[in-house]
């Protein structure tokens, strides 16, 4: 819909949201802001703000937010054209006139619905025909009984050549139409066929739930089995979900959206009382259909056949996904049992097997290791190297580029886990070299290290660590580093992570930059002759502090003899739960300035820290903290 500039501001500005919101929601006034129970999740206290001054609500508790359009949108269920008319006609406004070859296509489209409608009620008309009974037994057989024909609007089409052409005809409306609306087409003689014959139909509906198309399922042994409705002004079969105009209200209740194969696994999940659900129009899902599906829920479940179709089918939606990628968006998979789709599982096991199989989803990312490896083998290290060769390739394909580091990370940290099970447990650890004496400054070759930490041969005092007072931030931190003292390893796995390590204390972040200096200056260290090279450089106090029998004891997954598996968890669990609270203590400052100030950049500071606490929760919550340290 194309207007003036301008014309969206003034319709803003002549809104008052309180007043729009205060239709759905009950709102109490705090000061110069309004407040109330979200409608976008499910809440018991009030968490949901409307500021009338600028223009936008805010939801604290699950992110939702928008100025009014947006709000009669997301709830209303009408498209942008229908939501400005609507408000505009509240305010006194006039919505200025569209481009006319516009207005036209819009108005012709309108007319394609009109027809389209009637011909889902002529078909619905033909199921209680005696040539559909066997249409009717099929849909007895799958379960649906008669009466719930009409709430799926289920419909006959009679096989005969063009028995929908000559009745539409007798009703005024012409060839053309038809055509034009997918339900007829000519052959090059300019002779016409009705499309769809001798078919059990079931409507597509658009969001707004007004049938745009038909899929046709046929009765016996022809081909295809499945046959859509051609492209037409109203439908582009790569855009389009079966079921959503259910669907979206469901699914944000539900908090996720069921992704099935057919029409008929949707209506039975709608069926048994999991509205959730829609699915793809026989196609392997496109872009355009998975950004749909996240206007749904963050993380759609696609619950796939168990056959070998099915999880191919999986797979390929996988790599569709991965270059769309985003913080807190991505798809998550269930392979069904005993190779059923979602309705036959619920007509032989009932929705309680159903809603079992899918309660434990599986990550995007397991999906695609599974896959990955069931292509290639893992005894030897070339064939290491192409296994991880592929997963990188897969992992550039991501342009998110956080989400693309994040998953280069985790295939490289399951390719070094295949190979230390390989080697039977990683090997031993490189052999120390207690005679080294490299200069300070100087690494392999001889040559000074550009932006060397320390190359005033001096020293460096080791500064006092404070005795029982330095707080949990400084207690991760020492553990964190005492870790690394004890098992050098860590520095091979995750070298960039003890990098770019958040350490507030001083002492203890010199000697982190003196830890990656000397890692980068000679790899492959065991922990006797890292210790001893960071003593000669002046931390003989601080080291021989961290890693003594009465610290150490205070990090018990880094134990002097515990098994490296447990080290790397443990660590790894330390530093997700320090970085956590730091990004805790940066979100309660930018809650209290949006509370001062409730400008558009205060919010958008507010939401990106609050996505990225609330992705953390959800990722801390799977780890194990019972190795006893005291996060």
């Amino acid at each position: 819909m194309a207007l003036p500039p301008g014309f969206i501001e003034e319709l803003r500005a002549r809104i008052r949201l309180s007043d729009v919101v205060g239709r759905r929601v009950k709102l109490i006034r705090r000061g110069r802001e309004h407040t109330g129970l979200c409608p976008f999740h499910n809440e018991k206290t009030p968490s949901f703000t409307v500021s009338d001054d600028k223009g936008f609500y805010y939801c604290f508790g699950c992110g939702a937010k928008g100025d009014a359009i947006d709000f009669e949108m997301k709830l209303g269920g009408f498209d942008f054209r229908e939501t400005v008319e609507r408000l505009a006609g509240e305010v006194g406004l006039t919505v200025p006139a569209e481009d006319p070859d516009a207005k036209r296509k819009a108005e012709r489209r309108e007319g394609l619905v009109d027809v389209v409608e009637e011909a889902c009620r002529w078909f619905e008309s033909r199921l209680g025909t005696d040539e559909a009974a066997p249409a009717r037994d099929y849909l007895v057989r799958r379960g649906f009984g008669p009466e719930s024909w009409g709430r799926f609007r289920f419909g006959y089409a009679p096989d005969r050549r063009d028995v929908l052409i000559r009745t539409f005809e007798q009703r005024g409306i012409a060839l053309d139409r038809l055509v034009e609306s997918g339900l007829a087409r000519r052959r090059e003689d300019r002779s016409a066929f009705d499309y769809f014959r001798g078919r059990l139909i079931i409507p597509i509906a658009d969001r707004r739930g007004r049938i745009m198309a038909f899929g046709g399922r046929v009765l016996g042994d022809g081909e295809p089995k499945y046959l859509n409705s051609p492209d037409t002004p109203l439908f582009e079969k790569g855009r389009v979900l079966y079921g959503w105009p259910v669907a979206r209200e469901a699914a944000r209740k539900a908090g996720t959206v069921l992704v099935v194969e057919g029409y008929l696994d949707v209506a039975a999940l709608v069926q048994a009382g999991r509205p959730h659900a829609v699915a793809p129009l026989g196609t392997a899902l496109t872009e355009h259909q998975i950004e749909e599906l996240w206007r749904m829920a963050p993380e759609p479940v696609l619950c796939l056949d168990g056959d070998a179709a099915g999880i191919r089918a999986a797979r390929r939606a996988a790599e569709r996904a991965l270059p769309l990628l985003k913080p807190g968006h991505s798809l998550r998979f269930v392979r069904l049992p005993g190779g059923h789709d979602p309705d036959s599982l619920i007509r032989a096991e009932g929705v309680g097997a159903f809603d079992r199989a899918v309660a434990s989803p599986q990550p995007m990312i397991d999906l695609l290791w599974q896959a990955a490896l069931e292509g290639h083998a893992t005894d030897t290290p070339e064939r290491l190297a192409a296994l991880e060769a592929d997963l990188m390739a897969q992992a550039d394909t991501i342009r998110d580029p956080l989400i693309r580091d994040l998953y280069r990370r985790d295939f490289r940290d399951r390719v070094w886990q295949l190979r230390r099970a390989r080697r039977g447990g990683g090997g031993p650890a490189a052999p120390g070299r207690p005679g080294f004496q490299r200069p300070q400054g100087e690494r392999r070759g001889g040559k000074p290290r550009p932006g060397q930490l320390n190359d005033d041969p001096t020293p460096i005092a080791a500064p006092a660590l404070g005795q029982g007072n330095e707080g949990q931030s400084a207690r991760r931190e020492a553990a964190l580093l005492a870790a690394v003292l004890l098992h050098p390893q860590l520095l091979e796995v995750a070298e960039d992570e003890v990098a770019a390590l958040p350490v507030a204390t001083p002492e203890l972040d010199i000697l982190r930059a003196a830890i990656v200096d000397t890692h980068a200056s000679e790899s492959g260290l065991d922990s006797e002759t890292l210790q001893d090279h960071l003593r000669l450089r002046g931390f003989s106090d601080l080291v021989d502090r961290l890693t003594a029998a009465e610290n150490a004891g205070r990090v018990p997954f880094a134990g002097p003899g515990a098994a490296f598996d447990r080290v790397l968890a443990g660590w790894r669990n330390v530093l997700a739960v320090h970085r956590h609270a730091q990004l805790v203590d940066e979100l309660k400052a930018a809650e209290q300035e949006l509370v001062e100030s409730m400008t558009e950049e205060a919010l958008q500071r507010f939401v990106a820290l609050k996505k990225l606490v609330d992705d953390n929760e959800r990722g801390l919550a799977a780890f194990d903290q019972s190795d006893g340290f005291d996060l």
